[in-house]
């Protein structure tokens, strides 16, 4: 049997070393290092169907649910354009305020576009609770903004 010199024990060893501080670098790794990483989503809502709307806020329900609950998913509801009549206060269908309810409790961050209030002049006070102004004036400014950040998106 041969035996290994000093300067090939030493290489092997450095190269074990350098594979085990590699290891946690890893994406997989590193959320596993540092428990499972939150899953984070954006959902777009544009239309004015309300079929549509309570649609997408079952989904968020739901994919909230398939998650493991909102400790494991961070939800972005951005909402613009004629979508936003849906989301007013005083004419909010009953089953669409109930689950976009659901949805705020679970900690989804719900967004208006500022543009789209000041085109149907309705402030955040005339819409359901639970809204921000976007972040950006511009819904799809936002929408791109959320996506550089890593977020997935879905359009229902």
């Amino acid at each position: 049997m041969k035996s290994l010199s000093i300067n090939q024990i030493l290489f092997v060893s450095l190269l074990a070393a350098m594979a085990l501080v590699a290891l946690p670098c890893t994406p997989d790794r590193a959320a596993a290092a540092e428990g499972k990483a939150k899953v984070k989503v954006l959902y777009h809502v544009d239309s004015k169907d309300p079929d549509v709307a309570k649609y997408a806020l079952a989904l968020i329900n739901k994919h909230i649910e398939a998650e493991g609950g909102p400790e494991n998913i961070d939800v972005e509801l951005i909402v613009h354009g004629p979508a936003l009549e849906l989301f007013e206060a005083d004419k909010m269908d009953p089953e669409m305020k109930k689950r976009f309810d659901q949805v705020i409790e679970k900690g989804v961050h719900a967004e208006m576009c500022q543009v789209s209030m000041k085109m149907f002049g309705k402030p955040l006070e005339k819409l359901a609770k639970g809204f921000v102004a976007t972040l950006h004036p511009v819904a799809v400014k936002r929408i791109a903004d959320l996506q550089q950040q890593g977020y997935l998106y879905i359009k229902p």
